[in-house]
C-alpha cells in the first residue's frame, strides 16, 4: 500500500483506551491535517509544552496512531507522521456495553472529543467563510435533514453516505485547483417531541 492509498484504523477496546485523551487526539488531527512535525512543532502549533508533547507522541506510538517519518529528521530530531488518515468505531454497541467502564469511559470521552473538533473546525471555516472565492463558498453545505427511518434503514443510508465518500476519496488527487475537503458526517436518532 502507498502512503496515498487512504488508509483507515479501525477502533478495538484497547487501542480506545490508547487514543482518547484530548491531547492525543489533538495531535493525531494535527498530523493528519497538516503532516509530519516534530514534538517541539506540535507543541508550539497546540500551546502545549515539547515534555507533554513528546509523552503523549509515544503513548500514540506504541497503540499504533502514529508512527516515525523515515524521510525526515537527524539523530536528535524525531519526527512523527499518522500512520493512517482516519480513525474508525465499527462496534459502537460492543464499546457502549462493554464490561469494563474505563472502555465505556473512553468511548464517551473520545465521542465528545471528535465532536468538539468537527464544531471547531466548522467554526473556524464560517469565520473566514467570506474570504473563500465565490466558487468554494457554493461547493460547501451546512444543513440537516430529519426523516423517519428503521434502524437498519438508518444503517443504510449512513453506508450509501460512506460509499459516496469512498467513491470521491478513491479518485482524489492533489493536483491545481484542488483544496483539502472536510466532509463530517453526524447521523443519529432525534428525541420525539415531548408530549403536550
Amino acid at each position: 500500500m502507498s502512503r496515498h492509498d487512504h488508509r483507515v484504523q479501525r477502533l478495538d477496546a484497547q487501542s480506545l483506551l490508547g487514543i482518547a485523551h484530548p491531547l492525543r487526539m489533538r495531535l493525531l488531527s494535527s498530523l493528519r491535517e497538516h503532516g509530519p512535525a516534530t514534538a517541539s512543532q506540535l507543541a508550539g502549533r497546540l500551546g502545549e509544552s515539547s515534555g507533554a508533547t513528546s509523552y503523549h507522541l509515544r503513548q500514540l506510538a506504541a497503540f499504533g496512531f502514529v508512527e516515525d517519518d523515515p524521510d525526515r529528521g537527524t539523530g536528535r530530531e524525531r519526527w512523527w507522521r499518522s500512520a493512517y488518515d482516519s480513525t474508525l468505531v465499527d462496534d459502537t454497541s460492543g464499546m457502549l456495553d462493554h464490561a469494563d467502564p474505563q472502555v465505556r469511559g473512553a468511548f464517551h470521552l473520545y465521542q465528545q472529543e471528535v465532536a468538539a473538533y468537527h464544531a471547531l473546525e466548522q467554526a473556524s471555516f464560517l469565520g473566514s467563510f467570506q474570504e473563500w472565492p465565490a466558487a468554494w463558498r457554493e461547493a460547501s453545505e451546512l444543513s440537516d435533514f430529519t426523516m423517519h427511518l428503521t434502524a437498519r434503514q438508518a444503517r443504510e443510508l449512513v453506508e450509501r453516505l460512506h460509499s459516496v465518500i469512498t467513491e470521491y476519496r478513491t479518485v482524489a488527487k492533489e493536483t491545481d485547483g484542488t483544496q483539502p475537503f472536510r466532509v463530517h458526517l453526524h447521523a443519529f436518532p432525534h428525541p420525539p417531541a415531548p408530549p403536550e
